[in-house]
């Protein structure tokens, strides 16, 4: 298979020649520790131009980011200021559209075997994330930007290998036990509101407007009611987490048994189906996709309203305390620490639900090749 060129490519060769000039651009550090990071960077830019295949675009992959790496290496030596020259910042660009022009093709791509397609989509999205990373620590570090406003993230790392232990303590307060009990308990009566309101009518006119009121209510005037009411440790999270995730759970299922056809029904009703039959082997099954609707929602919106909820009360652990107090002590490292923690955590639960989306609809329409 052959990959069609790009004009990124071009301009990342063209823009390779002042690149090479970053060996006498005045930089403190001497001629023999640039030449790395240039003949690296030579060799990606030769095996694109020669033979633009897939083992030629597999090259260009691990030699972009060596090079991105020995920038990175080289910008820890430097003294700020006077800092990096506009050699260094044109070998960066130069990097950073070689290793963009490389996804664009990868991107591209169609291979007839579904595990090489899937290990490709997969790969799309991590290269993605890595060079946000690269060019987050070199521009930070670069351009000498306070560790207050914008840590790096090697910073962050640092903080995150050192404080393990408490990382993990806050994670259990907050998401193992306010979290996910809020979530499973706000799913679980929203979906069972949901069945109620279907099954009697007048509900709907009733509770739905309730509900919406309810969902409108800020996080930060029901989170101090609820700290008043169950007191300051998880409990109270998780019954703020409730409030947040029942108002989506009951839409979407309401939405969703609605969703099948006139004439399905009928065709049921015409089978002397009761009404127990007809939900659970007609209307359920055409409602998953909204029920794993609000489910991703909630993943989501379960966290953020745990965190926020430990701004007004809270125990001397906890996601949301430990942001709040490391703010006030100007440690920003540990507060991104948290947060990458928090993402973290929002990011497979959402992935999980997604897999398990995709076992119990792969018959939906959109899943189809």
């Amino acid at each position: 298979m052959r990959l069609s060129r790009s004009p990124l490519a071009i301009a990342a060769f063209l823009l390779a020649v002042p690149g090479l000039l970053i060996s006498s651009g005045g930089d403190v550090l001497d001629t023999l520790t640039y030449s790395t990071p240039v003949i690296l960077f030579v060799a990606a830019a030769v095996a694109m131009f020669t033979s633009v295949s897939i083992p030629s675009l597999i090259v260009v992959l691990v030699l972009v980011h060596v090079v991105a790496f020995c920038l990175i290496g080289l910008l820890h030596a430097m003294p700020q200021p006077p800092g990096p020259s506009i050699g260094y910042w044109c070998m960066v660009t130069s990097s950073w559209l070689l290793a963009w022009f490389s996804v664009q093709n990868l991107a591209g791509l169609k291979l007839t075997s579904p595990q090489a397609q899937r290990l490709v989509n997969l790969a799309l999205p991590v290269l993605f994330g890595a060079w946000l990373l690269i060019l987050w620590e070199i521009i930070v570090r670069g351009f000498g930007v306070p560790s207050i406003l914008l840590p790096p993230p090697s910073m962050i790392a640092e903080r995150i290998s050192g404080s393990v232990p408490t990382l993990w303590a806050d994670f259990q307060q907050t998401y193992l036990k306010a979290a996910i009990a809020g979530y499973v308990i706000g799913c679980g009566s929203g979906f069972l509101a949901a069945i109620i309101v279907d099954r009697v009518p007048f509900l709907r006119r009733g509770l739905l407007p309730i509900g919406n009121l309810v969902a409108a209510l800020p996080v930060v005037g029901i989170a101090p009611i609820m700290v008043m009411w169950f007191g300051s440790y998880w409990e109270s999270k998780a019954a703020v987490v409730v409030i947040m995730t029942f108002f989506p759970m009951l839409v979407n299922t309401v939405a969703g048994l609605a969703a099948s056809g006139a004439m399905e029904r009928d065709l049921m009703q015409t089978y002397g189906s009761s009404y127990g039959q007809t939900l659970l082997k007609l209307r359920l099954p055409a409602a998953m996709p909204f029920i794993f609707n609000a489910l991703k929602i909630n993943s989501t919106l379960a966290l953020i309203g745990a965190i926020v909820a430990e701004f007004f009360g809270s125990p001397i652990v906890g996601m949301g305390f430990r942001i709040s107090a490391e703010v006030g002590r100007m440690n920003v490292d540990m507060v991104w620490a948290e947060i990458f923690v928090a993402a973290l955590a929002g990011s497979l639960s959402y992935g999980l639900i997604t897999l398990i989306e995709r076992a119990v609809t792969f018959w939906h329409p959109s899943y189809r090749t």
